[in-house]
Order: structure tokens, then C-alpha cells, then sequence
């Protein structure tokens, strides 16, 4: 199978310094993305009084809104990089996204700003998926995982800095500028964009899958949904998983999901290629990236819960204690994409996940009373693991597929992530709440103290110990993808979705 023509050859692959500059634009679009997925987490008790709300019900769906946003228009991230290019489609991203920053920071109601952090994620939803797409094409073959593990830095840096960042704002000035800082970091991008990003022209592909347009972006979407609105109702203790919102969500978007499978199995140019799971080396890999995902981002969700609820820490504070992740994951990530390219992914996710298995083992037993180190040393055992093997692991996905269906696997990868971190969330704060109500009964206590929010947590990051193990356990099926022309193709044999 050749490459497709928009493809650089390994003989005239780019530089490493000439990548350089498109690297940079990449990296500044994916960290203005990814940072304010986290950042109005903060925020959320900010927006409450701003906007004299009687609870957190409404302005908790500037985060939701977003989220689903995203998880929307992901399916069509491949799709419109095929057919208008890459540059073309990234820098109209980076350009919505900044354009619903600003509108965010002008609303006057928390309405508006529900509907204008839609706009941000319909923006900011394709960012990732083409940039790694992008970046997997202009990489020296050679040098594939030491680049990847370069973008990869502000994909670990961003979810640890956003509190960081939002806690400063709210704390010191106001929650709008939560949303202003993006505007010079989104001009910029632009700009380094169009001067240095290459023209991957855009492919002459088959008509938009209006089939799978439909039931791709309801089904992510729904689950999303679902999934963030299920739990435990900390006001009432009361299970919210069968709760008809919940349940709509979920059966809506199982049901949309199966007739996606379907219609995309039975076309031949699909919008989300759901045959590369043909590739034994794709399909374990993105079972390990669930897997891992879990254990990554149900800890970034609670760490900052319980430092603020059985700590007593302010949200400035609680940031900065995530610094030590941020730091290790930044400075392992690249450790980790050099090391990829002399033994591929299985002795990196073995290792990653056996630092994070044991940073879950190390919070589980954590109680009330414990100092500031003994948060922060698996906190950064957390980020040193999750640095060394997360790009790894996507590149290895990447090169498990197709050449020619590169594009459409980052879009699969991505949207599934969405689905995954909703999971996470909602499963780990099911678990945290009921062993904090479980503990009240059995105390006695009408409501919970620091040592009742230490146990639930404690009991939680045990679960993820579990979670960890199995990721490793995964991790030893994983073996390198056969190569073909530079780049894998793993026997599978796809449909070409793309012309010539």
C-alpha cells in the first residue's frame, strides 16, 4: 500500500529543526485547549455567586457543555482534515475557540455563558485530533516518538496548570480573565500557524457520512451526559444512575452508539474507521489507553477534592499542590517519546503504570493529618509515570493503523477519551460518596468531618491501585507494530478512504 502523496518521504522527511516551528504553533493551540477543561472546575462556586445562583445544578454545565461540545465534533475532526487540510482546519479551530473566549468573558448571565463555552468546545474539539495527526505526518520517521513525546508535554501540563492558573485568577482578580488570557495565546497560535505550518493539502475523499455525522456526535455526546450526570447526590446521598436524565443519556447514546457501529461497519467510507480494531496491536493498546486513562484522570478529578475538603486547602493552594504532577510529567514526557523510538510502547507502560500503581498506593493511605510531601511525592510518582508512557502508547496506536487512516484513528482515540474521563469521574465520585455516607451512618455524624473525607478518599485511590495493576498487566501484550514503507500498517487490511 503506498502513502498517500500528502505524506513527506522518509528521504525527504523534515529536520528536527524545521519542525521546530510548526511544533511550537501545535503545542500552543493543544495547551490553551486542554487548560480550560480543567481551569472552570475551579471556578464553579466563583460563577455560583457571581451570577447569584441557590446552587452549582446550572453553572456545572459550563463544564458539561463544553465536554459534550467536544465530544460532538471530534467524530469529524478526520473527516474535515482530509477534505480541507490540516493547516486549513486547525487554525479555523484555534480561531473559534479564541473567538468563544472572549464571548465568555463578556456574559452576562450564566445562560450565555453555558451557550459561549459550547462555542469554545465546538472550536477546541478538533484541536487535538489534528494536531496529532499533523504532527505524526511532518515527524522524521525516525525520530516519530521523540516528537510526539514533545507535543505530548502541555497534553499532561495543562490538566495540573489549569487549577493552578484559574485558582490565581478568581483568587486575585476575576473569573473572566479565566477566559481573556486565551485571547494573545489564540492570536499568536494563529499566527505561528500560518507562518509556519506546512499546506498538507487536503485529499480528495469520498461525500460526508451524513449517517454517521448523526449518530457519531449523538452517541459520544449522549454518553458523555450520561455518564457525568450519573453518581451520588451529595445533598441527599441518593444514587443519581437511575435518575431519568441519567438514564435517558446513557440508553440514548448506547443505542446511537450500536447504530454507528453498524452503519459505519456496512460503509465504505465511513466517518470514524471502526475497522483498524482489525489490528490486534491497535485493539490492545486502546484498551490499555482506557485503562490508563481511568487511573490518570479519576486521580486529577479527586486530588483537588480532597485537598479542598479534607485538607481545608483554598483553590490556590490546592493548585499549586498539583505542581509536582505537572513538572514530572513535563520532564519524563519527552524521556518517554525517546525511549519509544529505540523499544516501543510495552516496557514504557509497564513501567509507567507500575510508578502509578504505587502513587495510588501511597494517596490510599494518606489521612487528615499527613503533611504537604506526603501529597505531593506520589503526586509526582503520578506524573513521572504517566509522562513515560501516555504519547508512547498514542504513537503506538498511530502506528498500528493504516497510514492513510491516521486522521480518522486520532479522531476515534480522542472521542473515546472523552467518554472515558465522563467515566472516570462519575464512577470515582460514586464510589467516594458512598463510603462517606456508609461512614456518617456508622459514625453517627450528621455530616462529614476530615477524617470521614480522608477514609472516602483513601478507599477510592485503593480502587484505582486495581485499575493501575490491570494496565500494567495489559501493557505485557503489547508488542511493536509491523512496518511497512516507515509506518505501520499491521497486515490489517482497510479500505482506502482517502483518493490519490
Amino acid at each position: 500500500m503506498s502513502a498517500p502523496k500528502a505524506q513527506v518521504s522518509e528521504d525527504n522527511a523534515i529536520s528536527m529543526r524545521s519542525i521546530l516551528g510548526p511544533l511550537v504553533a501545535i503545542i500552543i493551540g493543544i495547551f490553551m485547549v486542554i487548560l480550560d477543561g480543567t481551569a472552570v472546575n475551579v471556578a464553579l462556586p466563583k460563577l455560583q455567586a457571581e451570577f447569584n445562583l441557590p446552587n452549582l445544578t446550572l453553572v456545572q454545565w459550563t463544564v458539561i457543555g463544553y465536554a459534550l461540545a467536544q465530544a460532538a465534533v471530534i467524530p469529524l475532526a478526520g473527516w474535515l482534515s482530509d477534505r480541507f487540510g490540516a493547516k486549513r482546519v486547525f487554525l479555523i479551530s484555534i480561531g473559534l475557540f479564541t473567538i468563544g473566549s472572549l464571548l465568555c468573558a463578556l456574559a452576562t448571565s450564566v445562560e450565555l455563558l453555558i451557550a459561549f463555552r459550547i462555542v469554545q468546545g465546538i472550536g477546541g474539539g478538533v484541536v487535538v485530533p489534528i494536531s496529532m495527526a499533523f504532527v505524526y505526518r511532518l515527524a522524521p520517521p525516525s525520530k516519530v516518538g521523540a516528537v510526539m513525546g514533545m507535543m505530548g508535554v502541555p497534553i499532561l501540563l495543562a490538566p495540573a496548570l489549569g487549577p493552578v492558573l484559574a485558582g490565581w485568577f478568581v483568587e486575585y482578580y476575576s473569573w473572566d480573565w479565566i477566559f481573556l488570557i486565551n485571547l494573545p495565546i489564540g492570536v499568536i497560535g494563529i499566527i505561528l500557524g500560518i507562518r509556519t505550518l506546512p499546506n498538507i493539502a487536503g485529499q480528495s475523499v469520498a461525500s460526508l457520512d451524513r449517517l454517521g455525522m448523526i449518530l457519531g456526535p449523538l452517541a459520544f455526546a449522549a454518553l458523555v451526559y450520561g455518564v457525568s450526570e450519573g453518581g451520588i447526590d451529595p445533598a441527599t446521598g441518593q444514587s443519581t444512575w437511575t435518575e431519568l436524565p441519567t438514564m435517558i443519556g446513557i440508553g440514548v447514546g448506547v443505542v446511537a452508539l450500536i447504530l454507528f457501529v453498524i452503519a459505519e461497519l456496512r460503509k465504505q467510507n465511513p466517518l470514524l474507521e471502526l475497522r483498524v480494531f482489525r489490528s490486534g496491536s491497535f485493539t490492545k493498546g486502546i484498551i490499555v489507553q482506557w485503562v490508563s486513562q481511568i487511573a490518570l484522570f479519576g486521580t486529577l478529578f479527586l486530588v483537588p477534592l480532597f485537598l479542598q475538603q479534607a485538607k481545608g486547602y483554598s483553590p490556590m493552594e490546592s493548585g499549586l499542590m498539583m505542581l509536582p504532577q505537572a513538572l514530572a510529567s513535563g520532564l519524563f514526557m519527552p524521556i518517554g517519546g525517546k525511549l519509544f523510538d529505540r523499544f516501543g510502547a510495552r516496557p514504557l507502560v509497564i513501567i509507567g503504570m507500575t510508578l502509578t500503581t504505587f502513587a495510588a498506593f501511597l494517596l490510599s493511605n494518606i489521612s487528615a493529618d499527613d503533611g504537604k510531601l506526603a501529597i505531593m511525592l506520589p503526586l509526582g510518582l503520578l506524573g513521572a509515570g504517566m509522562g513515560m508512557f501516555m504519547m508512547p502508547l498514542n504513537t503506538h496506536l498511530i502506528q498500528s493503523a493504516p497510514l492513510n487512516l491516521v486522521g480518522r484513528v486520532t479522531s476515534l482515540t480522542n472521542a473515546a477519551q472523552q467518554v472515558m474521563m465522563s467515566f472516570a469521574v462519575a464512577v470515582l465520585t460514586t464510589i467516594s460518596t458512598t463510603r462517606m455516607q456508609d461512614l456518617m451512618v456508622e459514625q453517627q455524624k450528621p455530616a462529614p468531618d476530615l477524617p470521614i473525607f480522608a477514609d472516602a478518599f483513601g478507599h477510592t485511590f485503593f480502587i484505582l491501585i486495581f485499575v493501575a495493576v490491570s494496565g500494567a498487566a495489559l501493557g505485557l501484550l503489547l508488542r511493536k507494530p509491523k512496518k511497512q514503507e516507515g509506518h505501520s500498517t499491521d497486515n490489517v487490511e482497510v479500505p482506502i478512504i482517502v483518493g490519490h
